[in-house]
């Protein structure tokens, strides 16, 4: 049985180990539950087919991660795991400019014959659009898309340690450090402990650099900071069902059972060092945006701000593989605000790697020599 060691327990590092698991791996999870982990912090949206990067590469991960979830959520379903922070409640993407919503709904259409999983495109008239959604302001249409989804990313993260761990994986709370012989890393040391590994693969997101330093290795991870706001809406009315809301700005809406509203989030770059304080610019713009796209919130109630880093590698697009010039140690990163689409995907992925069988995906897109030079 080869033991593996995966350093991280966000989105990534949980699905990743839920994997190996799953594989038949003995399998160690070691994090040091640092506060401003990007899973934290995230509400995702699972709707990538409607996105204007013109990256191919990151459209193709992004696609095969929405595509991923159905088959993932089921397994844990069948596993007794029900609590999986998923649901496939729709998305509208919403706009006051016809000409705009014109071009969506063709970008839709046209992703629709290799992305089947999209499910039904339909066009919403201003009224239709605030029926589905009642606190949206009454001028704003939208794009239906039936097949997007919305997941809260510590809800599925926890679903996936505790397969993961049902099936005899092992989760301590450490802080790691890379052991290494020339060429090979041989497995990890926390505090007084040495935990031997076939394969270590680091998850660790914006942390992930000073990881790799020791072996002489500088990983280009830089991060930004997201404030995301949770609310609950006084009105008793069911919200479970309720679509994702996906404005023209950089903003979203997201609704969850018993009242739930979450709104944000803020893109805060070149920030000074793992600053995880709630601001008032952040409070301010989160509620400004938030408000003049849902007026109906004006009057919910204040729950909390979630603060989390989203790692970036050049480029803007995830890298994944082997750590150039060493044997035993994989690594992936860079999933910046796509982490809740692509992060169990790419977990499998990374499973599949670290024990020896070919991934379903072209790696030499993503490849890891992008984001790593020597010391």
């Amino acid at each position: 049985m080869k033991k593996v060691i995966v350093i991280g327990a966000g989105i990534l590092g949980a699905s990743t180990a839920y994997q190996l698991a799953k594989m038949g791996a003995e399998v160690l999870i070691m994090d040091r539950k640092d506060p401003g982990q990007a899973t934290d912090a995230a509400a995702g949206i699972i709707c990538p087919w409607l996105s204007q990067r013109r990256n191919q590469a990151w459209y193709r991960l992004a696609k095969a991660g929405a595509r991923f979830y159905p088959g993932l959520i089921d397994e844990l379903n069948q596993a007794g795991i029900t609590h999986t922070g998923y649901a496939r409640v729709g998305a509208l993407s919403i706009h006051t400019d016809e000409g705009k919503l014109d071009k969506i709904e063709e970008r839709a259409r046209l992703r629709l014959a290799d992305a089947p999983e999209i499910g039904v495109i339909t066009r919403l008239t201003a009224a239709e659009t605030q029926e589905r959604f009642p606190l949206l302001a009454g001028n704003y249409a939208a794009v239906h898309i039936s097949g997007a989804a919305r997941v809260d990313g510590r809800a599925l993260r926890d679903a996936l340690l505790q397969s993961a761990q049902q099936q005899g994986a092992v989760m301590i709370n450490g802080d790691a450090a890379l052991e290494f012989e020339p060429g090979r890393v041989t497995g990890v040391k926390a505090g007084e402990s040495y935990y031997p590994a076939d394969e270590v693969i680091i998850c660790a997101g914006a942390w992930a650099n000073p990881l790799l330093q020791p072996l002489g290795i500088d990983f280009k991870v830089s991060f930004q900071k997201g404030q995301i706001m949770h609310l609950q809406i006084t009105d008793p009315q069911e919200t479970d069902d309720w679509p994702v809301v996906i404005p023209p700005s950089d903003q979203y809406l997201l609704a969850f059972a018993r009242q739930q509203i979450v709104i944000g989030a803020t893109h805060e770059n070149d920030i000074a060092g793992y600053n995880t304080s709630v601001t008032a610019s952040g409070i301010q713009e989160i509620l400004s945006k938030g408000l003049e796209v849902a007026p109906g919130l004006a009057d919910s109630i204040f729950g909390e701000v979630r603060v989390g880093f989203r790692p970036f590698t050049p480029g803007f697009l995830p890298v994944i593989g082997a750590v150039p010039g060493w044997k035993g140690v994989l690594a992936a990163n860079g999933l910046g605000a796509s982490g809740l689409t692509m992060g169990p995907f790419i977990g499998s992925q990374l499973a599949k790697l670290a024990l020896g069988r070919e991934p379903d995906i072209e790696l030499g897109d993503y490849s890891l020599q992008t984001a790593v030079t020597g010391r």
